[in-house]
């Protein structure tokens, strides 16, 4: 029981600082990609849903940490379309039921994982597609591909873009 409850202490660590310079081209990211995403929805697609919950969460790891696994492209992109489809099939299956949010969001889970695919707001595309509202429920079968597909797609060009503008940055790591 000791060994158990001291993993929950954790470790001490250091963590790196983010200095001025990457907290303001991480912010630049996001604001483009953010603004772009709300363009194409009041402009172009005024009929479509295009902005999701989902996507701040998406914006912090792909211009804030773009380094990570969960930032590279064929995660958000595929994570996130995937993870739509299951909790739109959870939709169907089941409607917006607590076991069906429980089961879009843990299966999310486990087909990420198994297609290595793994992208944290891919889980809350899927919660969405179940708990979203009759704006959701009525794109159906479209939701993981608009707004969830050409949401990922418009942010990982912006990110591809200006995260390479700055010397210190790469992205994608890969593919």
């Amino acid at each position: 029981m000791k060994t158990y409850l001291g993993k929950m202490r954790g470790e001490p660590t250091q963590r790196p600082r983010v200095g001025w310079q990457d907290a303001c081209w991480s912010w630049l990211g996001a604001f483009t990609g953010m603004a772009v995403i709300c363009w194409l929805s009041s402009a172009w697609l005024s009929q479509q849903l295009l902005i999701v919950g989902s996507f701040g969460a998406t914006s912090v790891l792909i211009y804030a940490a773009p380094e990570s696994p969960f930032a590279q492209p064929s995660h958000v992109l595929f994570g996130s379309v995937l993870s739509a489809f299951i909790g739109v099939g959870c939709y169907q299956l089941l409607g917006a039921t607590p076991i069906s949010m429980a089961l879009a969001v843990s299966l999310s889970i486990l087909v990420m994982q198994l297609t290595h695919t793994v992208h944290p707001p891919g889980a809350a595309a899927a919660l969405i597609a179940v708990a979203g509202g009759a704006s959701v429920h009525k794109l159906g079968w479209w939701y993981p591909l608009i707004p969830i597909g050409a949401g990922c797609i418009v942010m990982l060009v912006v990110a591809i873009l200006v995260n390479n503008l700055a010397r210190h940055r790469r992205y994608p790591r890969y593919w």
